[in-house]
């Protein structure tokens, strides 16, 4: 039965969304089960923040791509995140390219504060006076002109991109540089990250990431 495959528990931070993906032959039956149980109940849960623990070892990129589209644009939640279930009650967060992310699908305006264990993934822009802290990767797809510190804890591992890179302040661990006074900006994506204890842009690179 799906309720065995699917648990949704609600609070006042929001939905937690529990997946077996043991209990699914494959990633569409799972898609079309979560769909038709949060369908049920899409007038409580729209513009709510939802948490999705499972196995993420089970899914990949395209999907977890596809799984987000169906949440943000059917579901149509506020903020999502997706915690892997053999992580939780770690309290440090290592990873770089896995475990805890939030998805944020919003401009973040001056005087917001976003502040995560894991990694953080914003589609839209970073207004100037606002704050950006995740122990693990800082992703804009949009503007970032606000201050932004990935790594928090001291994971010099981190990255942050964006489509366009302008932070007031940047950090990624213990290490702590300014946006520099320059007025063009280039018309491409790019990728702060550490090497030999100084933080260095480059331009994004498919295939070349880190």
């Amino acid at each position: 039965m799906v309720e065995d495959k699917i648990i949704i528990k609600g609070n006042k931070e929001g939905l937690n969304v529990v997946i077996n993906m043991n209990k699914f032959k494959d990633f569409d039956e799972m898609l079309e089960a979560l769909v038709e149980k949060l369908s049920k109940g899409k007038k409580f849960y729209k513009g709510c923040e939802l948490k999705i623990t499972t196995e993420l070892k089970y899914i990949n990129e395209r999907q977890l791509s596809k799984l987000k589209d169906v949440l943000f644009e059917e579901i149509l939640v506020k903020d999502c995140i997706f915690e892997d279930i053999e992580e939780e009650g770690n309290k440090v967060f290592s990873g770089v390219y896995e475990g805890r992310t939030k998805f944020l699908r919003k401009t973040v305006r001056s005087g917001q504060i976003i502040n995560y264990s894991g990694n953080i993934v914003i589609v839209g822009d970073v207004n100037p006076g606002s704050e950006i802290y995740a122990a693990g990767n800082v992703i804009v797809l949009g503007i970032l002109k606000g201050g932004v510190h990935a790594g928090l804890g001291g994971n010099d591992k981190a990255i942050i991109a964006a489509f366009c890179l302008q932070p007031q302040i940047l950090q990624i661990g213990n290490i702590i540089t300014r946006a520099p006074e320059d007025e063009g900006k280039p018309k491409y994506p790019e990728i702060a990250k550490v090497k030999d204890n100084t933080i260095i842009v480059e331009p994004y690179l498919y295939n070349k990431f880190i």
